[in-house]
C-alpha cells in the first residue's frame, strides 16, 4: 500500500494545513488527500476552511505529493461544471499530481445553498449525471447538456491539463459501488470492507486503485490521545448512513452522545504504539486496498504526529506492507 496524510479541513485552519502538507511531504508521505466541507462535524473541531483554496496553495508549496479530494461533493454546494474548472485548475498547479475524490455528499455541508436534501437514490442519479459533464469537459471541447438534475450550455475548460484528472468515486454499498466500477478510475472507501471491492470489480473496477482512510490519534501519554479523539471523533459511532443525513454539528453531537471512551479506544489506534497502528493498517491490506490515508485526529497535535512518523510509523507501514 501507498500511505498518505489527511490534510483535514475541520480541525485546522488554512495556513496550519498547508504547513502541515509540507511536514507530512518532508516525513515521507506518499500522497495527501484533503476533505472538502463547509462544517466541521462537531464544534470542538472548530474550523472549516475553503478546501480548494488550501489545495492551490499546497500545490504551489509541495513538490512530490499526489494530491486528492476526499471528498467533493458536486450536487448541490457546487455545480458540476464549476467542479471541473476547479479541479482542472489544480491539475495544472500541482503539475499532474492531482485526483478528483467525488462522492454524493453530506446534508452537513450541502445543506448551506438551501433546497432540501435530496434522498440517496436521487443523490446517487445526480452524481452520475454530474461525473458525465465532470468528465466530458475534462477531456476538453464544449460541452452541452440538457439532465433530468442539471444544465450546461456551451461550457468549456480553457485551462486543463493534457492528460485529464482522475477521477475517483466514493461508495458504501451496492449502488454506488456499481456507479464507481463503471465511471470512476479508482474507488474510496472510509472502512475495510473487502465486500465493497468486490462489487466494485464486478462493475468494471477490476485492477483499479482503492483509497481508503483510516483514524489514527497519536500521543506519547494514550489516556490524551484517548481524550482527544473522544473529543473530536467520536461522530463517526453513527455510520455513514446515518451521517449523511444529519444537518449541523448539533445533530452530531446528539447522535454521539452516549459514545463512550472505551468506544473510541477500541476503533481508533491511540497512543505511541507502532504495531497497533500496523495491524489496524492490515485490514485494509486484506482487504485490497491500495492506498490508505492516515487522518491524525487534532490539529494541534499534527507536528509530533508527522515526527512520530518519519521516524518510527512509515518505516514499519511499508515494511509490512508495501508487498500487499
Amino acid at each position: 500500500m501507498e500511505i498518505g496524510y489527511t490534510l483535514m479541513c475541520e480541525q485546522s485552519d488554512p495556513r496550519s494545513l498547508v504547513r502541515n502538507a509540507v511536514a507530512a511531504e518532508a516525513a515521507g508521505f506518499d500522497f495527501s488527500v484533503i476533505s472538502d466541507h463547509a462544517f466541521p462535524w462537531l464544534e470542538e473541531q472548530g474550523h472549516s476552511p475553503y478546501a480548494w483554496s488550501v489545495l492551490g496553495a499546497v500545490a504551489q508549496a509541495t513538490e512530490r505529493m499526489e494530491l486528492m479530494t476526499y471528498v467533493t461533493c458536486p450536487i448541490k454546494r457546487y455545480h458540476p461544471a464549476i467542479v471541473a474548472q476547479k479541479a482542472a485548475t489544480v491539475g495544472l498547479l500541482s503539475e499532474g499530481r492531482f485526483t478528483l475524490g467525488l462522492g454524493a455528499g453530506e446534508n452537513l455541508n450541502e445543506h448551506v445553498v438551501g433546497g432540501g436534501w435530496p434522498p440517496a437514490n436521487t443523490r446517487h442519479e445526480m452524481l452520475v449525471e454530474a461525473v458525465e459533464i465532470i468528465r466530458g469537459l475534462l477531456d476538453g471541447g464544449y460541452v452541452n447538456h440538457r439532465g433530468t438534475h442539471f444544465e450546461v450550455d456551451s461550457a468549456k475548460l480553457w485551462d486543463r491539463p493534457e492528460d485529464p484528472v482522475r477521477i475517483g468515486l466514493a461508495v458504501s454499498g451496492a449502488q454506488s459501488c456499481a456507479i464507481a466500477g463503471e465511471l470512476a478510475d479508482l474507488m474510496i472507501a472510509v472502512e475495510p470492507d473487502a465486500e465493497l471491492g468486490a462489487a466494485f470489480d464486478a462493475a468494471g473496477g477490476q485492477g483499479k486503485p482503492r483509497v481508503g482512510q483510516m483514524p489514527v490519534s497519536f500521543d506519547r501519554d494514550r489516556d490524551a490521545a484517548i481524550d482527544r479523539a473522544h473529543d473530536q471523533f467520536r461522530w463517526f459511532g453513527g455510520g455513514w448512513k446515518v451521517n449523511a443525513e444529519l444537518p449541523g454539528p448539533a445533530a452530531f453531537a446528539a447522535a454521539s452522545q452516549f459514545v463512550t471512551r472505551d468506544d473510541v479506544a477500541e476503533s481508533i489506534p491511540c497512543g505511541d504504539d507502532v504495531d497497533a497502528v500496523v495491524a489496524a493498517a492490515a485490514e485494509w491490506a486484506d482487504a485490497g486496498f491500495t492506498h490508505l490515508a492516515l487522518c491524525q485526529i487534532g490539529g494541534d497535535a499534527q507536528e509530533g504526529f508527522t515526527t512520530w512518523a518519519e521516524s518510527d510509523l512509515l518505516p514499519a507501514l511499508r515494511s509490512a506492507h508495501r508487498s500487499s
